[in-house]
């Protein structure tokens, strides 16, 4: 780079190419110093605006010469200058060692300061930090801090925090602070010289392990200590300003890609922080601000984004700022990665690496801990279409396993994940048509993957000859929190009785199952059946179908080998009140207990609604007789008035004679089983292994086992016939 006309700015050259940009870095860049009010008020070093109300600096600029902390205002509070302005901000995160290491002859001092003379107190040293630079430590936090703004509504710029590692510099500046905060300047480092710029062009950088090491064809400025290292020629902050040598014009950077290793053991006793996921959230600050900032609804000044739109136009490139800003803000909304072994997978895959170790491994000096980070991973400075290629994939695989992991989450937050990544994957596909077909094909689009097969039965009316009920039936693939997509329907005006549904609705459940079980990644999927009261005998369990997809394959009974459960027909989106209430109830109760319906061993239906309502918020109804009519019916149709989404009886219970000691055991079986569950979500499976054991001639009061589990968070769809035209016969 050319050295500066005026000894300390850039030269006219680069400020005419950069002028925007380095505007906006100047605006977003701060001077640390004594909080609002405190005199004297000397500089201490520098810093930048990373997010709203967020201010990055190094660690070091809030200790004196000896060490230790600053004096400070008398809430801890410090002052961050810009814009003309002193707000008061507090330390709320520090990623620095504990105590400095101690060395005989600095080779670096903090930017720009010569060490103070331990006697002289008439001197401030702005920025001073009496320590080397230390040896690189894997297992040692780093020379960074976090201040927050006091007042969460001062308005600010951000700076642009590069998503990936820097490398090697060339058009690149430092920026500093002024002391002064209505000043355009401030004073010199030496007593008496001219007014000096607050940047300053470096000639050139380059990554080691000590971090960014930066040349300047003039001493660095005091006070720079925290300030933002600019990369122009992506238009991205890259390092945090460290310190420079004595007398070589050299400095050291801290990389940005340091913030990576923030955690919640930095928060600084009494701060109230960014959560468990500190580097997450505040990341995710960062790229909702600046997406934020092209919103139509703004007050239409220049942006960061503008800039840098200007500088990298006429590159050529698929993947442009454009579509990282859009991309980045999309990654933000989404819960943080569980590993970041899965960040690295997912980077390792969209390249076509077979390891995703290497420099994106645990180990690896840039460790991936967001999907912001596997972004920034994927500049391989490949060729335009290949690079595009790149970053589909990788979104569309982050998309995937946000689908995946929302299967898992409750309520509102997994409505929230799937919202979230529905968004990323329209973003995808819309990026995705420019692709060759054998890549639109590789890629693949986003899978949603089922966690249940729902049957479900319409009753429709009674035939002329006999008096039959008729019914239609389809069968849905189900996703969790009520997202359910047909896949097989028979709807007709004439019906068909309840027997030939079931034929037909047997005849092509196995293949279903098989490519449910497939796309479900191998794991067995839910079979949920739901039928109209009369039809809460059905045992479904015990439904045949073919083991594979062979002509001849051999069948075999459901129950054994896949949870099957009943649904209530008569419960759907519009969650019941008291059936949410005992729902929540089961999820927290700290044991479930068996509550046997009716109470006594004489067939009566007195006293049943009571029974069930005043029942324990652990309780689970339980059922020895027949619910195909009579006192059975009648019970278990109070079970479900009074709200209650899990219940056990038998298919073949016996009629209205007296309880004997068959249903005594039964009852004292039953409460075994529900004492045995964890949670209400593992009785499903404890179920079907009881089936499993009664298949093999075991367990034998199980053979007829019926679960009723009817969960509110994932209530079944509405009937098919409100919405869908009967075809004419």
């Amino acid at each position: 780079m050319a050295a500066p006309e005026d000894g300390h700015g850039p030269g006219r050259g680069e400020r005419e190419r950069y002028a925007h940009i380095l505007g906006h870095a100047g605006r977003a860049t701060v001077a640390i110093r004594p909080a609002p009010g405190v005199r004297p008020a000397p500089l201490w070093g520098s810093g930048v605006f990373v997010a709203p109300g967020w201010v990055l600096t190094c660690a070091h600029v809030l200790a004196g010469g000896d060490g230790r902390r600053r004096a400070t205002g008398p809430g801890g509070e410090v002052g961050v200058a810009f814009g003309g302005r002193v707000v008061a901000a507090r330390l709320e995160y520090d990623l620095s060692r504990p105590a400095p290491v101690r060395a005989a002859t600095p080779p670096y001092e903090a930017a720009g300061e010569e060490r103070p003379d331990p006697g002289d107190d008439t001197r401030e040293a702005p920025g001073s930090f009496p320590d080397p630079v230390p040896a690189p430590d894997p297992a040692a936090r780093v020379d960074l801090a976090l201040l927050r703004l006091l007042d969460p509504g001062t308005a600010h710029p951000c700076a642009w925090i590069s998503d990936q590692p820097a490398a090697l510099l060339e058009d690149a500046f430092i920026f500093r602070g002024h002391e002064h905060p209505g000043g355009a300047t401030a004073a010199g480092a030496e007593s008496g010289s001219a007014s000096v710029h607050p940047f300053i062009a470096v000639r050139f950088g380059a990554r080691d392990a000590r971090g960014l090491q930066f040349g300047t064809d003039v001493r660095v400025t005091p006070g720079a200590s925290g300030g933002p290292l600019l990369d122009c020629d992506r238009g991205e902050v890259v390092g945090i300003v460290k310190g420079s040598h004595r007398e070589d014009r050299l400095g050291l950077a801290v990389p940005v890609t340091e913030l990576r290793g923030l955690a919640p053991h930095h928060l600084v006793p009494g701060a109230t922080g960014l959560g468990d996921d500190p580097y997450h959230a505040l990341m995710s600050l960062h790229d909702r601000w600046h997406w934020t900032g092209q919103d139509l609804g703004g007050p239409g000044e220049p942006t960061w984004f503008d800039a840098q739109h200007a500088i990298m136009a006429g590159r050529g490139r698929l993947w442009g700022v454009q579509e990282r800003l859009q991309a980045l803000d999309l990654l933000a909304a989404l819960p943080a990665p569980r590993d970041p072994l899965v960040v690295a997978a997912a980077v390792a895959e969209a390249l076509g690496r077979a390891d995703p170790e290497g420099r994106t491994g645990r180990a690896g000096p840039w460790t991936l801990r967001t999907w912001r980070d596997g972004h920034g991973a994927l500049y391989q400075g490949s060729d335009p279409y290949t690079e595009l290629c790149a970053f589909v994939h990788y979104l569309r695989i982050v998309a995937q396993r946000t689908v995946d992991e929302a299967r898992e989450a409750p309520g509102d937050e997994g409505a929230a994940m799937r919202a979230a990544a529905e968004r990323l994957e329209l973003f995808v596909t819309a990026k995705a048509v420019v692709l060759l077909p054998r890549d639109r094909e590789r890629i693949g689009p986003v899978r949603r993957r089922p966690d249940a097969l729902l049957v479900e039965f319409e009753p429709l009316f009674y035939d002329d000859a006999g008096g039959r009920q008729l019914f239609n039936w389809s069968v849905s693939e189900g996703y969790g929190q009520g997202q359910w997509q047909r896949v097989e329907i028979q709807e007709s005006r004439d019906g068909m009785t309840f027997e030939q549904a079931c034929d037909e609705v047997l005849r092509r459940l196995g293949p279903r199952l098989l490519r449910a079980d497939d796309a479900a990644g191998g794991a067995r999927v839910r079979l949920e059946v739901a039928v109209p009261e009369e039809r809460w005998h059905t045992p479904a369990d015990r439904w045949r179908v073919p083991a594979s997809t062979r002509r001849a394959a051999r069948l075999r009974p459901l129950g054994p080998a896949r949870a099957v459960v009943l649904r209530d027909q008569g419960r759907r989106q519009e969650v019941d009140p008291a059936w949410l209430r005992r729902w929540q109830g089961l999820k927290a109760a700290g044991r479930l207990t068996a509550l046997r319906v009716p109470a006594g061993a004489r067939a009566s239906v007195s006293g049943l609604s009571r029974l069930l309502e005043e029942a324990d918020e652990g309780a689970v109804p339980a059922l020895c007789r027949s619910v195909a009519g009579g006192t059975g019916l009648e019970a278990v149709g109070w079970t479900l008035d009074t709200g209650h989404p899990v219940a056990l009886w038998l298919a073949r219970g016996h009629d209205e004679r007296d309880c004997d000691r068959v249903c005594d055991e039964f009852h004292r079986e039953v409460s075994q089983l529900l004492g045995a569950p964890k949670s209400v979500a593992e009785i499903p499976e404890l179920v079907r292994e009881l089936r499993a054991k009664a298949a093999e001639g075991g367990v034998s009061w199980a053979r007829d086992l019926v679960l009723l589990y009817d969960d509110p968070g994932n209530p079944i769809p509405q009937l098919f016939s409100g919405s869908l035209q009967l075809s004419p016969p």
